[in-house]
């Protein structure tokens, strides 16, 4: 992190950081990029052990699934939404497992929120999101979020409510 990145944040209580698929791969290989998704986990550890509450958006869960699963370049282009569903399916675990292996080393516990457009829709769901994003952040848990794309299309569709 930049000097002047960490003046901004000094004062502030809650961080929300959200990383793309494209900042967890190598763009030569589509690969996770190991080195890259560790100095995150380490800054946000450091950031939660400041007191700080912090909260991860990520992408990623298609990506991962695609490689994961081996489909060739021209599978994933021609790849209709249940192929993306089912990859986002696989890729999730698989991204959570990384995850949680990387954040075990620092102590830190994580959770996983999977989200939809109808959960931040329906007021019920929505203070239910809430409740539990409250109730972990004072745990000292980092939330790591994603829509929930196996079951809700809209990311996957480029929808308004998309991009978690």
């Amino acid at each position: 992190m930049t000097s002047e990145f960490r003046e901004f944040i000094k004062e502030k209580k809650r961080i929300v950081i959200k990383i793309g698929s494209s900042s967890l791969q190598h763009k030569e290989t589509g690969d996770l990029d190991y080195t890259k998704i560790e100095v995150l986990v380490r800054e946000l550890c450091n950031l939660r052990n400041q007191g700080k509450d912090v909260i991860l958006v990520t992408s990623g869960a298609i990506a991962v699934g695609k490689k994961a699963i081996g489909l060739s370049k021209l599978e994933q282009e021609a790849g209709h939404l249940g192929v993306k569903q089912a990859c986002a399916a696989v890729g999730q675990a698989k991204l959570m497992m990384i995850y949680q292996k990387l954040f075990a080393e620092y102590n830190q516990n994580i959770a996983q929120i999977l989200i939809t457009k109808r959960i931040m829709l329906n007021d019920i769901s929505k203070e239910n999101a809430e409740n539990t994003f409250e109730e972990l952040l004072s745990m000292g848990v980092i939330p790591i979020v994603n829509e929930n794309d196996p079951i809700s299309t809209d990311q996957i569709q480029e929808d308004v409510f998309g991009d978690n």
